[in-house]
């Protein structure tokens, strides 16, 4: 059965803020295209939001995610003041979305590193992230110290390990690499570290499993990143070291990053809404299109996800044809047309 003709897949589309809507105009016109059976549900959540219901995360678009528990999200800007909390993390919270996936591949050539390809898995929900801080007063100054707590628990680290573990099989990966700062924090990340080490048990023979402290990690990448294949870490390391990786690929402008839990899955790009670019016409959809590929692959339709990839690589290196952040000249307009036209030719 063709993708055109099994019954549509319901899925929330969120366009986002700033450059938002221009790439993911982009990555759907190309979905379409290739005849991704996806039936969008078009729900608004940022700024965007704001102005009509004055919640950055209205009910509308929190019901259309639980109806279809799939969703595409462009980029978020969160309302500075009024005690509006990180809609990506109010998101991964109300979701359960515990596996924060953010994979790195050299694509263009040519550059500081050639054939990196590492896939790192960070722990969404626990750690620093779940916010647990407050301020003490010291004589007239209400803020004279800041209070920091984080939890990683036995059953959160299971369960992440568990994942990139069976991710790791699943995709033909032979190495997890487990980063972690139990030197230091030796119960917070000393439990993650333990619970992880304990279940590669089960994984002998199947996977190798070793461990990095956090810095260490950091320092390594910058000068062999090919020594790393997998990369299990904690919520703050993650996010730290998952920028770090795809700036040894060229930038926030390739990398994609999909959120997952047992019961919803939402894909976007990692970088933010740069609304500085916003409405010229220049901003870069690869990185939004490639967090649609992983989209294809988690709903099983892999063959597409295969024909989006293919033809990120052939405008990026065959056509040479790039947006500025990539250090060529086209247009948004240009390199949509550009990555139709591949897609297209793959499809006759």
């Amino acid at each position: 059965m063709t993708p055109s003709s099994q019954a549509p897949i319901p899925a929330t589309l969120i366009p986002g803020d700033g450059i938002g809507p221009e790439i993911v105009t982009s990555v759907t016109r190309i979905l379409e295209a290739i005849g991704a059976p996806l039936a969008w549900e078009t729900q608004k959540a940022g700024m965007a939001a704001v102005t009509e219901s004055l919640d950055p995360l209205p009910e509308a678009t929190l019901a259309s995610i639980r109806r279809t528990g799939l969703a595409l999200k462009g980029p978020l800007t969160t309302p500075v003041g009024g005690g509006f909390r990180s809609i990506n993390v109010r998101l991964r919270e109300e979701f359960k979305l515990y596996a924060n996936v953010r994979p790195a591949q050299t694509l263009i050539p040519g550059g500081r590193y050639d054939n990196v390809d590492i896939v790192l898995v960070r722990e969404n929900l626990e750690g620093l992230y779940v916010g647990f801080d407050h301020y003490i007063p010291i004589d007239n100054d209400p803020h004279g110290a800041a209070i920091s707590s984080g939890v990683n628990t036995r059953a959160g680290s299971r369960r992440i390990a568990r994942y990139a573990f069976e991710y790791a099989i699943r995709n033909g990966r032979k190495k997890v690499t487990v980063v972690h700062k139990a030197n230091i924090l030796k119960a917070l990340t000393g439990i993650f570290l333990e619970t992880a080490m304990e279940m590669a048990k089960e994984y002998a023979g199947r996977l190798t499993v070793d461990e990095r402290i956090v810095d260490a990690c950091a320092m390594q990448l910058v000068l062999d990143p090919t020594q790393f294949d997998v990369i299990l870490t904690t919520n703050l390391f993650g996010d730290i070291l998952s920028d770090e990786i795809a700036g040894l690929v060229g930038g926030l402008g390739l990398a994609p990053g999909a959120n997952i839990g047992e019961n919803a899955a939402i894909f976007e790009a990692v970088h933010g809404s740069a609304p500085d670019i916003a409405g010229k016409g220049i901003a870069n959809p690869i990185a939004l299109l490639s967090a649609a590929a992983m989209m294809l692959d988690h709903i099983h339709h892999t063959d597409l996800g295969r024909i989006v990839r293919q033809a990120i690589h052939d405008v990026l290196v065959t056509d040479g044809i790039r947006t500025r952040d990539l250090g060529g000249t086209a247009s948004t307009e240009e390199i949509t047309g550009a990555l139709l036209s591949r897609v297209t030719a793959q499809k006759r």
